[in-house]
């Protein structure tokens, strides 16, 4: 692992009992018997470079990781090159999951922006669902909620115009990297390809959509990215209620 371009692996900067999410509201606090499962649990910490591939589509994984700081994006490709991005990943995000249960992973994860991953051995997650049934079903729970965020991203490629997506998309990022601290701002540090490959919009038509945002006073184009001036506006144009959530596992 250490070997690989862009990636560095390390011991505990940050001790599961100090992991500075467990302050954020965002997330419920781990019972005791809980926390001290998941601080044997975890290995390692592993940094991660801007536009590094974090898993490979087709690979397996030993391990299982829980994003700390910093953001990315799940992924596929076409054989002729082009991508799909599936959706995006965020602090207190689980990834690597679907190859404990299906074997080889079906999509890669890249780095936007430098990453620190909490490090899990994947072979030790079946004592979590023996032992620990509060985790096991905080697990269930997050793959759940995944599949919640999948349904809104089919619902918008499939049903939603180029304006309604582009509007949901960009309200969604935000208000979830509100909710874990990631933009201090309102700034979503994203680009107008990354942004063309979630929605399966044409880069050309996704900055023609892109325009008519700003012509509306709904955002700001920046040269780090997009900066959201009316969050309430956009949902209303996408049609989106927000996340609806209350506080959520982490492991």
């Amino acid at each position: 692992m250490a070997g690989q371009p862009g990636r560095r692996f390390s011991t505990r900067q940050y001790p599961c009992a100090k992991c500075p999410l467990r302050v954020l509201d965002a997330f419920r606090d781990f019972e005791k018997q809980e926390l001290e499962f998941i601080s044997k649990f975890k290995t390692g910490e592993l940094a991660v470079e801007k536009g590094s591939t974090v898993l490979v589509e087709g690979n397996h994984s030993a391990h299982l990781y829980t994003v700390l700081s910093g953001w990315g994006f799940r992924y596929k490709l076409l054989p002729d090159g082009r991508r799909q991005i599936l959706n995006f990943i965020m602090p207190g995000d689980m990834i690597g999951l679907q190859g404990s249960l299906l074997g080889e992973l079906q999509h890669s994860v890249e780095a936007l922006s430098p990453m620190l991953l909490c490090v899990f051995e994947r072979e030790n997650l079946f004592e979590l669902y023996r032992n620990h049934p509060g985790l096991a079903y905080d697990i269930t729970w997050i793959a759940a909620r995944e599949e919640r965020m999948l349904d809104e991203n089919l619902l918008s490629v499939g049903r939603r115009t180029a304006l309604e997506r582009a509007a949901y998309l960009l309200a969604f990022i935000h208000s979830r990297a509100r909710t874990v601290g990631l933009n201090s701002g309102k700034e979503v540090a994203i680009t107008q390809q990354h942004i063309a490959d979630t929605l399966g919009l044409s880069l050309v038509h996704t900055n023609k959509t892109i325009r008519k945002l700003i012509n509306r006073k709904m955002i700001a184009w920046r040269d780090r990215g997009c900066e959201i001036v009316d969050l309430e506006g956009l949902m209303a144009i996408a049609g989106w209620e927000g996340l609806l959530e209350d506080k959520r596992p982490l492991i």
